[in-house]
């Protein structure tokens, strides 16, 4: 009877892990989810992003939430946001060919936080401010307190290669003292009815281990204060994601910044909010398409200016190797 007993067993494991296989295999077949990625935590709503191919014409795709239907389109991409509750969910996105062949992709994740509601249809986007003119710069004003030391920093711009539209600026930043580092910035005029931002920028380096970190800021001087959102990636200390507290310095968020490769291009997003009740609120970081919930909230400074402008920064390391970065389809959309 024992025997039998484990006879069954075996068989009815093989049986299901064969099943699992054909599952697994077949769910993803035709359908790309962009966004989120499995297993990521995000806020609430979602931002789903699908397409979905067939040798047949699409007919329909669908999302389910806890086998629940929630959207519907009748195209084949989904780009649309989902409101979910806290804690863990199942999706499931669907399609339909013309045939009634059906496709599933199904993903885990977990909601931590809120987004920002999806841009309006007033959003204002500014688009390749890599390729604008007027950029400033400064080494000293980049430094502790606003006194580092001078250093050799330049930019060029309408760079062919390396590059993904044909025209990418390229910044270089050298120098011989300990942990110097640069900042360029570009104005891009003060909007002060605009709350939330949505920094997008794609970046390429050659040597991992010349930069002690690189930023990425956004900037916003409106009613007496100025809203600092600044990142980065602190590539030899704490090897994290870090932002701006203007009366605490730099924070750790935990998440990791340590799959930052070579000779590639890295797609960055930062998704930032000016609260109602004056905070700056770091919302989210995406990378390579893997968003990270950070929603930190700290206080602005005092500033009697008026503008809004991105910003992006190289610090040295210790011995201040030599080294450039390439910064191309630089976007900011705020609304």
């Amino acid at each position: 009877m024992e025997k039998i007993r484990e006879m069954w067993h075996r068989n009815h494991f093989a049986n299901f892990f064969c099943a699992l296989i054909f599952l697994t295999s077949s769910a993803f077949a035709g359908i790309t989810v962009s966004s989120p990625a499995n297993g990521a935590t995000v806020s609430s709503p979602a931002h789903v992003i699908a397409s979905a191919s067939s040798t047949n014409p699409i007919a329909a795709m669908r999302i389910y939430v806890d086998n629940i239907s929630v959207y519907l389109t009748y195209s084949n991409r989904i780009d649309t946001f989902i409101p979910l509750s806290s804690g863990g969910h199942f999706i499931v996105v669907q399609s339909w060919d013309s045939t009634g062949q059906v496709t599933k992709a199904p993903l885990n994740v977990t909601v931590s936080g809120s987004a920002p509601p999806p841009p309006s249809t007033q959003a204002k986007v500014f688009n390749n401010i890599d390729d604008v003119t007027g950029w400033e710069s400064c080494d000293t004003c980049s430094g502790a307190g606003g006194q580092g030391p001078t250093d050799n920093h330049w930019q060029g711009q309408f760079q062919t290669s390396p590059s993904e539209d044909g025209a990418s600026s390229q910044f270089f930043l050298g120098g011989s003292v300990p942990y110097s580092s640069a900042l360029w910035w570009k104005q891009l005029g003060g909007i002060d009815t605009v709350r939330f931002f949505k920094y997008d920028v794609d970046f390429f380096f050659t040597d991992p281990n010349a930069p002690q970190a690189l930023e990425f800021d956004v900037n916003q001087s409106v009613g007496g204060r100025k809203y600092i959102f600044g990142t980065e990636c602190d590539f030899v200390g704490v090897r994290q994601w870090r932002v701006w507290d203007y009366y605490a310095q730099w924070q750790a968020t935990g998440v990791p910044c340590t799959a930052m490769q070579p000779n590639v291009w890295h797609h960055l997003t930062w998704e930032f909010e000016r609260t109602l009740d004056t905070h700056t609120h770091f919302i989210a970081v995406t990378v390579d398409g893997v968003r990270q919930v950070v929603n930190r909230y700290y206080q602005p400074g005092f500033s009697s200016a008026h503008e809004l402008n991105v910003a992006f920064q190289m610090d040295g390391n210790v011995a201040v190797t030599p080294y450039h970065v390439w910064l191309d389809k630089v976007n900011l959309t705020v609304w």
